[in-house]
């Protein structure tokens, strides 16, 4: 275990301090991280006082610790002061170097390079051209479009750049820059593509940006440039999509690893060929339909793929599986340019297992999801995810781009470009929402008050670390710590409440958020204190990690289980979201998620307590989840969490809490307390043991939200989207419980089967598929009939005189040339006749 080595590392520390003194101490040369035999290399040294000396020589602290995957960011390394002769090399991976340099005042400098993955990357310095490297730092390499706009290069009215060459689309562009962020006085533009070499899905599979031309030249660098644009040269032309990189003219054209300020990547319609120019919607009709046919022959990873939920309601609550899309947030005012009509969008936050393929779900002003066989506003799966997916570095899996190639340029060849957007549409369909399941949620918050998996709730006042849940399908853990509460005049309470949580799934990153001394929030990766002043999304090892800018903290595991935390009135609100597959694979205080509440109440060793238990028991059953320090995931890196929960006990037996608070009637603030909680008992139950009207306030409000989260979180039935029949067309978009779906057939064309399908709680519509037959009208049938029956008996009528005229003749004819016979004959004349 990891971890346990990190524990015991606390208690070697400081049974080794005697000897600090004793002689020449350990380096922190190329020992990051370590811990050694005299002294600490590790993250927690400086809080515990126990670093190295030259700790903050070689364990790099730079600014900006973030920037663009695509490279050419500068940043300061400082707290190491060089000599300005230093021949600076940044190594990044242990194989991607780029060329730093020392300024005058000593500060070393690197330079990020193109990267085609983000996440945390870790980089070394080498001040003697690349022998050693005994510096070492980690960069935050970000999807390009979390870029703030200040680092980048901006297409002004981007939509004219995207569509220049189309008809009615000329004239200049321009990109305007913050010139400050390169210091040079005079810049190139260069054009750079993005391509995906190999076959698709194997190991020959490859991605490349690559450099295609310098646009303008030894230009002033006063953060704006205009052009008309000329198609491309050669076959530069035929590069669809691609980026702007503006780079100072000292450097050589297309060099890697330069300082850099880069566009936004967009679709190059301003510099493809004549062909394109001259008939714009022929040229994207042929390469709409060369990616259908290259789609047909791809794998179809919509199988396999998340359904989308069923509501916006839905969408927004599954925090641990979706999460927003930032092309159409209902909280920026729902700006949706390719989802016109929707009011917000969300992702799926993991990409599919096998092809790493994306979801998009979007909603209208109802709530209710938007589906492509509807409408072209409707949201469409994606063959690359927009994020990326780890572990990075080969297609479809880079960040932004492989989306781009696939699912994007793709949309202007079909729909942007040319009028053949139903192709796109039949390869890129809304999933609707028929398989989807909805998470549980568990909830802790208050003096603390737990809220189970399955709905029952109760409160455990404990003094330590323990065990909120954990789970043996995907090694979950999450853990809890909870400390006496203060009244508001400083003295000690008799409650408890949460002030930290730390979580780790399989081997991913630990995490650690909680309440400092001065009771700020910090959140921890793998030990050390997280900033987010430049980014509030990070991608990290086995999860991702968003903070809000009120610093609510989501952390998205890969298993698609999600974790929320805040801050709230001095104690943190807890919320854990898990999947369906999570059923019966879980233990802890947050109860056996099972759907059973008989069993919520489960102890370590399997046995059970009934659910009527008192106060009392509850608190042997939540001491009984007390955490060892050899699966402990906290972090210990003051004198105070060392004494009380590393050195001291898990749980504080000789803690005796209140388990039923008086409610004097005389008390004044017990009027208060009925004013601002009401009926709500935990509100209540939390203002009498803490005396703090703001402490229930929290409470309430968190206990509110508990109720709306699991509301929204309820199963709901969809019966799958109806088509409209063939010469006909339908009224209602909506497919879940409850909702009509009319049908009308178009002129000269009649209904057969129902009017109207309802969908039933059995998930399957009413009534019988509906079809338009054409229609006679029935005075046309009459006339027609009258004219045809007249024409008939008119024709009957003239074939029978004519019949009879000529029979008339016969007869007469006959009688002149027969002779006379006897009586007995005539029957033998009839008969021949």
């Amino acid at each position: 275990m990891k971890f346990i080595a990190i524990d015991v590392s606390f208690f070697i520390l400081f049974t080794l301090t005697a000897l600090w003194n004793a002689g020449g101490q350990d380096s922190c040369s190329h020992q990051c991280g370590e811990l050694l035999g005299t002294c600490s290399c590790q993250v927690t040294c400086q809080s515990l006082g126990i670093c190295c000396p030259d700790y903050k020589e070689f364990c790099l602290q730079i600014s900006p610790y973030s920037g663009s995957l695509m490279g050419g960011k500068v940043f300061l390394i400082e707290n190491t002061a060089l000599n300005a002769s230093s021949v600076l090399t940044c190594r990044f991976k242990q194989k991607i170097k780029t060329s730093g340099y020392v300024a005058k005042d000593g500060k070393a400098h690197c330079i990020s390079p193109l990267l085609y993955e983000t996440g945390f990357i870790p980089f070394e310095v080498s001040t003697d051209d690349g022998l050693t490297f005994p510096y070492s730092g980690t960069w935050l390499s970000v999807h390009h479009s979390k870029v703030s706009d200040g680092e980048k290069c901006i297409l002004v009215n981007e939509t004219k750049w995207q569509y220049y060459g189309t008809p009615n689309t000329d004239g200049n562009l321009t990109l305007t820059w913050t010139h400050q962020a390169l210091a040079a006085t005079r810049i190139n533009i260069e054009v750079w593509g993005y391509q995906e070499t190999g076959d698709s899905y194997s190991e020959n599979w490859l991605a490349e940006w690559k450099y295609l031309y310098t646009l303008a030249r030894e230009i002033p660098n006063i953060g704006k440039f205009s052009f008309i644009p000329v198609p491309a040269k050669g076959n530069y032309s035929t590069w669809d999509f691609g980026i702007l990189r503006i780079t100072p003219s000292s450097y050589s054209d297309g060099q890697s690893n330069i300082p850099s300020v880069w566009s936004r990547e967009h679709a190059l319609a301003w510099h493809l060929g004549k062909d394109f120019r001259n008939d714009p919607n022929a040229w994207a009709t042929a390469k709409c339909m060369e990616w259908d046919r290259k789609e047909e022959k791809l794998p179809n990873f919509m199988e396999e793929i998340i359904d989308c939920p069923c509501t916006l309601a839905q969408a927004r609550a599954d925090t641990g599986r979706f999460h927003t899309d930032y092309g159409c947030d209902i909280e920026k005012g729902s700006v949706c340019t390719y989802h016109p009509g929707a009011v917000h969008c969300v992702r799926a936050i993991q990409a599919s297992p096998q092809y790493a393929a994306g979801q998009q779900c979007c909603y209208d002003s109802t709530g209710s999801q938007i589906l492509t066989h509807d409408s072209t506003a409707g949201s469409t799966p994606d063959r690359g995810h927009d994020w990326g997916s780890p572990p990075f570095m080969k297609p479809p899996r880079i960040p932004g781009f492989s989306h781009w190639l696939y699912d994007v340029i793709s949309f202007y060849y079909c729909c942007l470009w040319s009028d053949n957007c139903h192709f796109y549409m039949k390869k890129r369909p809304s999933s609707d929402c028929r398989t989807y399941h909805p998470p549980r949620a568990a909830s802790a918050f208050g003096d603390p008050h737990f809220f189970t998996f399955d709905g029952l709730n109760f409160t455990f006042k404990g003094q330590g670390e323990y065990t909120l849940v954990e789970s043996d399908l995907t090694s979950l853990r999450v853990q809890g710590r909870t400390q006496q509460a203060h009244f508001p005049n400083g003295t000690g309470a008799q409650v408890t409440g949460l002030s930290a949580v730390a979580m780790q799934e399989n081997n991913s990153d630990v995490i650690e958020v909680r309440y400092s001394e001065d009771l700020n929030l910090d959140v921890l990766l793998n030990q050390k204190i997280v900033s987010f002043s430049e980014q509030s999304w990070m991608d990290l090892k086995g999860l991702f990690l968003h903070s809000t800018a009120d610093q609510n903290i989501t952390v998205m595991f890969s298993s698609g289980s999600g974790v929320e935390i805040r801050g709230s009135g001095g104690f943190l609100t807890l919320t854990v979201l898990l999947p369906e597959k999570f059923m019966n694979h879980t233990q802890g205080l947050f109860g056996v998620m099972n759907g059973n509440t008989e069993d919520e109440y489960t102890f370590k060793n399997k046995t059970t307590m009934s659910v009527h238990a008192s106060p009392q028991q509850l608190f042997e059953f939540g001491a009984n989840w007390a955490v060892e320090n050899g699966t402990s995931l906290f972090t210990y890196d003051t004198e105070f969490l060392l004494n009380n929960f590393f050195y001291g006990e898990k749980h504080n037996a000789s803690f005796l809490p209140v388990f039923f608070p008086y409610e004097d009637p005389a008390d004044p603030l017990v009027k208060e307390m009925v004013l601002l909680c009401g009926s709500d008992p935990f509100c209540r139950f939390d203002v009498l043991t803490t005396r703090s009207l703001q402490v229930g306030s929290s409470t309430r409000l968190s206990h509110q939200n508990h109720k709306l989260l699991v509301e929204n979180l309820e199963p709901v039935i969809s019966c799958g989207w109806l088509d409209h029949p063939t010469n006909g067309r339908k009224n209602g978009t909506t497919y879940l419980l409850g909702s009509t779906i009319s049908f009308i057939c178009n002129q000269g064309y009649e209904l057969t089967g129902s009017k109207e399908r309802i969908c039933q709680v059995t998930g399957a519509w009413s009534g019988d598929t509906p079809s338009c037959i054409l229609r006679t009208d029935i005075k046309q049938v009459i006339l027609l009939g009258c004219v045809f029956g007249i024409v008939g008996l008119a024709v009957l009528a003239r074939l029978t005189f004519l019949c009879r005229k000529e029979r008339h003749k016969g007869n007469q004819k006959l009688v002149s040339e027969v002779p006379v016979v006897s009586e007995q004959e005539p029957m033998k004349f009839q008969r021949s006749f």
